[in-house]
């Protein structure tokens, strides 16, 4: 029976990473594979999955609007696919969470979604919460904090490395915008 998965953790936790080793262990074995990333995301190629360490595939590109459910059906026709892998899953609405999960129930096809559970104020996203809701297998990421501690937590810094406790749930970036930490040292960060 196939499965909804959801692997989550902090920033540079190693989840896109992760997601580029899976992909490549289907197609080594001559499995055909479904890539997803959210259009919103521009700091790489336009449809790209890409890793801080270097890698990168193409990938489709995932909009509020997109039917994630209808695409997949119908590339399944085409290519009989192994497994369908989500990057950026945070970005997902909840309607396309639900649909990751028809996509494993109704057509058996392994659904495999990485992404951040909580945003800058430590709130889940909609996709996150939704997926932590309905998934099979809930998988922690880990990522180090500066202490050693497991980082859970993903701080918004602005230009001058200072902790930006208020604005928009969404603001792409990478290590120029946010650093993982843990709960502790995020919580000293954002008193100030």
């Amino acid at each position: 029976m196939a499965k909804l998965y959801f692997y989550y953790a902090s920033m540079n936790a190693g989840k896109s990473t992760t997601l580029l080793q899976a992909d490549f262990n289907y197609r080594e074995h001559g499995m055909a594979t479904m890539l997803w990333t959210a259009a919103i995301d521009d700091r790489y190629d336009a449809g790209a999955i890409a890793s801080r360490i270097g890698l990168q595939t193409d990938a489709h590109g995932f909009t509020p609007d997109t039917d994630l459910l209808g695409a997949v059906i119908a590339e399944n026709e085409q290519r009989n696919l192994a497994c369908v892998l989500i990057d950026e899953a945070q970005f997902l609405s909840p309607t396309q969470a639900f649909q990751a999960a028809r996509i494993a129930d109704e057509i058996g096809i392994p659904v495999l979604c990485y992404g951040l559970r909580t945003d800058f104020r430590a709130q889940l996203f909609p996709g996150s919460g939704a997926l932590l809701g309905i998934a099979d297998a809930l998988v922690e990421l880990k990522a180090v904090c500066e202490c050693g501690r497991a980082a859970r937590m993903n701080l918004r810094i602005d230009q001058n490395g200072k902790a930006v406790g208020e604005g928009a749930q969404t603001e792409i970036g990478g290590n120029d915008r946010y650093v993982a930490m843990c709960r502790k040292h995020f919580m000293q960060a954002l008193a100030g």
